[in-house]
């Protein structure tokens, strides 16, 4: 099972893309603050964003629920690799009603693989 679920700031302002296989991506870069820890920068891509994704600014705060991926891509002559959260659902953390539901539907899917 590959769920990831981030409570986190934004690092930069949403950027939308356009892929060359026309679609439509929206990168995200955030912010995540550990307790008695360094904060960690998490790349996130959230495909099929909808149109307000594009809006989010920096120090936004949101909840992000998705998959962690690995992809491998070349440039300049070599392979190189990259380890980003392929985002499912995202929500402004100030909207608590879809925080919360968010959350039950990740919780619920983890429930229907791992026994109690």
């Amino acid at each position: 099972m590959n769920i990831v679920v981030l409570l986190a700031r934004l690092s930069r302002p949403a950027e939308e893309r356009q892929l060359p296989s026309e679609d439509h991506l929206v990168q995200l870069e955030v912010t995540v603050a550990r307790e008695g820890a360094k904060s960690e920068s998490v790349p996130v891509v959230w495909f099929g964003a909808p149109a307000w994704a594009k809006t989010l600014d920096v120090n936004d705060e949101i909840l992000v629920i998705g998959r962690v991926r690995r992809r491998f891509f070349r440039t300049g002559g070599s392979t190189q690799s990259r380890t980003e959260v392929v985002a499912d659902t995202v929500v402004p953390a100030r909207q608590a009603k879809k925080v919360a539901a968010a959350l039950e539907r990740a919780r619920t899917a983890i429930a229907d693989v791992v026994p109690a």
